[in-house]
C-alpha cells in the first residue's frame, strides 16, 4: 500500500471541519515541544480555537465544551503571565517595588525576638514584610513593612544566607520559595531576565547603603579623635 497516496488522497477529500482539525491538532503537537509558558499558552488558544470550530461544525457537544473551556483558561493564564512580567519590568524602572510576586506567596507571623534566619544558614525562601519591624543583625539596617529582604539568598554562594534577620516587633510577612521563584524564571525567559536585573539593583543599593555608613562611622571616629 503506498501510505503517501493514500495520504493525499485524503488531504483532497478533506472538507473545511477536517481542515480546522488538522491544524487544530498540529497545533496541540506543538505545545508539546514549547519550554516557555507564553508560547505555549499562544499555542494552546491557536488550537482550542481550531478544534472547537471542527467540533462545533460536527456537532459533537462534549468536544464543544472541553475546547470552549480551554480558551478562556489558557487566555486567562497569558494574561497573568504577561501581566507578571509588565509588573517586573515596571519595578525595575521604579522604586523596586516587588508587589507583583503578591499572589504567590503565603502569609506567616513572627513575634519579637524571633530570628527568621542566621548568617550561613541555607537559604530557600523569600520575605515581603507586611507589618511591623525587623533588623539585619551584623549591618544593624531596619527592614520595615513593604519592603524584601533574603532574596540575595538565591544567588549567594551555595544559597547561604549573608546575614541574620531579627524580628523585633511582632510582624506578618509573605513568604515565597526560591523553588517558585525558579520556576516563574523558566517559564518565562523574559521574567528571568528582569527579575534578575532587580536583584542586582537592590544588591548594588545594599552596597551603597552600607558604604555609606562605613564613611559615615571613619567621618566620626576622625572627629572624636585626640588632637596630639
Amino acid at each position: 500500500m503506498d501510505i503517501g497516496a493514500v495520504f493525499t488522497n485524503a488531504l483532497g477529500h478533506m472538507g473545511w471541519p477536517e481542515v480546522f482539525g488538522f491544524i487544530g491538532a498540529l497545533f496541540y503537537i506543538g505545545t508539546h515541544w514549547m519550554k516557555t509558558m507564553v508560547p505555549l499558552r499562544i499555542l494552546g488558544i491557536t488550537s482550542n480555537v481550531c478544534l472547537l470550530t471542527y467540533a462545533t461544525l460536527h456537532a459533537s457537544f462534549p468536544s464543544m465544551m472541553l475546547y470552549g473551556a480551554l480558551i478562556p483558561i489558557n487566555g486567562l493564564r497569558l494574561v497573568q503571565m504577561l501581566k507578571l512580567v509588565r509588573q517586573v519590568e515596571d519595578a525595575t524602572q521604579g522604586d523596586l517595588n516587588m508587589d507583583w510576586l503578591k499572589p504567590f506567596m503565603s502569609k506567616r507571623r513572627y513575634g519579637a525576638g524571633e530570628i527568621l534566619f542566621r548568617r550561613g544558614d541555607r537559604a530557600e525562601e523569600m520575605f515581603y514584610t507586611v507589618s511591623g519591624h525587623f533588623r539585619l543583625i551584623e549591618s544593624a539596617i531596619q527592614i520595615g513593612p513593604g519592603q524584601v529582604v533574603g532574596e540575595l539568598g538565591l544567588l549567594a554562594p551555595e544559597n547561604r544566607r549573608t546575614q541574620s534577620l531579627e524580628c523585633v516587633e511582632d510582624a506578618t510577612v509573605l513568604v515565597i520559595s526560591y523553588d517558585k521563584v525558579r520556576e516563574l524564571y523558566f517559564q518565562n525567559p523574559q521574567f528571568g531576565f528582569f527579575f534578575l536585573r532587580l536583584i542586582s539593583e537592590r544588591m548594588f543599593q545594599n552596597i551603597d547603603r552600607l558604604e555609606r555608613r562605613l564613611s559615615e562611622r571613619e567621618a566620626a571616629a576622625v572627629e572624636v579623635a585626640p588632637i596630639r
